[in-house]
């Protein structure tokens, strides 16, 4: 470790550099994986790098001593286009369609009067199209082109056992968090020929028929064929929509916004290490801690001056209506048109664990419902949602955040629970903004899982014959999108091509492991316990 100090010192390390870190993963094993340079400072004449893992999430970065650093395999960085970057890609100068229309005329009169040099006139990008999850998944079995709506139905059926079906270790859901991580590439499958068919108006109210066997753990639900869906973990969009998303323009990430800023939060009785930058500001970002007040979320730079606003702060809880209260938990609903102050807090604290949400100063067009928990000194925050108040894309949530303490609880089931109770008041369908952070998508298939097989399994027989259900009946049920049962189903290698027909099979070990997974739940929302009244707020005097 001396050398590789020794080293660090004798060669001058920039910003940009890539080389070998030590650092422990989670059996506390020693690994070295690759990781870049983000910023040099030096403190008490030591110095310290901040560094990135490479293929890591950004919420591990972290200063590092030079006796951590491999410097024999370090790799310094390439020299970068002088010229500004246009889509992100360098080289190119950002191009009008002026400059574009001037440059082919200026190469046609260099054709005409001198000889080639090569030069070739710039020809468009061919567009690239997101391959939907319908392509992405392959079923269990092969299947052929899909058959026409008669062929279908002339088909025979037949009880299909599938082998084992066993629900999906976490390590398996990190695998598909890449689907829509900050930035993480996607491994995409092309389509087969003659899988893709057009979107089919009717094609989700055909009936599911449900064969019941012998064994009554075993049970096989035919599916129409599915139709071609944006999956819920599409990629992160090119630019914020201007209705009040909160989706990150990755585009703009500068250096200073690649960094924690905060080194520590003081809420209440936790002390929080952020996980990304936050701009709070600049002079709080030196200071070893950062108070907040957990009522109002206001930020101060010390403990005296905390002690000082708690002798003049009233709130005992979020500001805004309570809507639902059992036993000790609570939500609050908060507009932040009418509590501006609080909801700009409450952004900045939350941007300190999303990377993949931007921050809006303008705080009028959602809705904020916190989550707390009561006790004798009053109610405490444990997480929170936010929600556009006019959505044209059927958002039912911008934001979702559990705050680290409450994690691992439960906690991040029931504010996705609570969200899909207001949209059944609201008589919608809902689905959450796009892109999921890794550990709200893991949240999310597990809650969709979850509330889909809990609907298939308590599906009976009537008058003796198999019970039916349509794909939209499951969706006006459960206020979950068509298109996140379609692809939930599909997460979990469900359905299968027989007989000419998609089917739906659940296995005795997909039963056995929800039922194990529901019994761990113990928080759920009553929807007794909600009193809540959806207003339109299309009408602009209701703001």
């Amino acid at each position: 470790m001396t050398k590789m100090a020794d080293n660090a010192s004798s060669v001058e390390i920039v910003e940009g550099c890539r080389l070998p870190v030590l650092r422990k993963n989670q059996e506390h094993e020693d690994e070295w994986p690759l990781a870049e340079i983000l910023s040099v400072k030096e403190v008490s004449s030591r110095k310290l790098y901040y560094v990135h893992y490479i293929d890591f999430n950004k919420r591990l970065d972290e200063w590092v001593t030079g006796d951590r650093l491999d410097m024999k395999k370090l790799q310094f960085p390439k020299k970068e286009a002088k010229t500004p970057t246009k889509n992100g890609l360098s080289g190119s100068r950002p191009s009008s369609p002026e400059r574009e229309v001037r440059k082919s005329l200026d190469l046609n009169v260099q054709s005409t009067t001198a000889p080639s040099r090569g030069k070739t006139l710039p020809t468009p990008k061919r567009k690239v199209e997101a391959v939907p999850l319908a392509t992405q998944v392959p079923p269990a079995t092969p299947v052929p082109s899909l058959p026409s709506s008669a062929e279908a139905s002339q088909a025979s059926v037949f009880p299909a056992v599938r082998e084992t079906n066993t629900f999906k270790s976490r390590e398996d859901h990190e695998q598909i968090s890449s689907l829509t991580t900050n930035g993480t590439a996607r491994r995409l499958i092309p389509p087969q020929p003659g899988r893709k068919r057009k979107a089919n108006c009717g094609g989700t109210d055909e009936m599911i028929k449900v064969l019941q066997y012998n064994n009554p753990q075993t049970a096989s639900v035919f599916l129409p064929p599915p139709e071609d869906s944006q999956d819920s973990s599409d990629g992160i969009p090119s630019a914020p929509r201007m209705t009040g998303s909160l989706v990150s323009d990755r585009s703009h990430d500068d250096i200073v916004t690649r960094m924690k800023n905060i080194e520590c939060i003081e809420l209440g009785r936790h002390r929080l290490k952020p996980w990304y930058f936050s701009p709070y500001p600049q002079e709080l970002t030196t200071l070893p801690i950062l108070y907040l007040c957990e009522f109002c979320l206001k930020y101060l730079k010390s403990l005296k001056c905390l002690q000082r606003h708690l002798t003049k702060c009233n709130l005992r809880h979020p500001p805004g209506n309570e809507i639902y209260r059992k036993g000790t938990i609570s939500f609050f609903e908060i507009d932040g048109r009418k509590n501006k102050n609080y909801s700009q807090n409450l952004c900045l604290l939350a941007k300190c664990f999303l990377d993949h949400k931007t921050l809006y100063y303008d705080t009028d067009p959602f809705l904020f419902y916190v989550m707390t928990e009561y006790d004798s000194k009053g109610f405490h925050i444990v997480g929170y949602f936010s929600k556009e108040k006019e959505s044209t894309e059927d958002y039912n949530v911008a934001c979702i955040l559990t705050l680290p303490p409450y994690q691992r609880r439960g906690y991040g089931k029931l504010l996705i629970e609570f969200s899909y109770e207001l949209s059944k008041v609201e008589g919608k369908t809902g689905t959450p903004e796009k892109p999921l952070s890794d550990l709200g998508l893991l949240s999310y298939r597990s809650y969709w899982s979850q509330t889909i097989l809990e609907i298939l399994m308590d599906l009976k027989p009537d008058n003796g014959e198999r019970p039916q259900i349509t794909i939209n009946e499951i969706s006006e049920i459960t206020s979950v999108k068509k298109e996140d049962v379609i692809s939930t189903l599909q997460y979990l290698n469900l359905i299968n091509y027989y007989k000419g027909q998609y089917i739906l099979t659940l296995s005795e070990d997909i039963v056995d492991g929800h039922e194990r997974a529901m019994q761990k739940r113990h928080l759920r929302i009553d929807p007794k316990c909600l009193h809540f009244t959806p207003k339109d707020w299309s009408k602009r005097g209701k703001w």
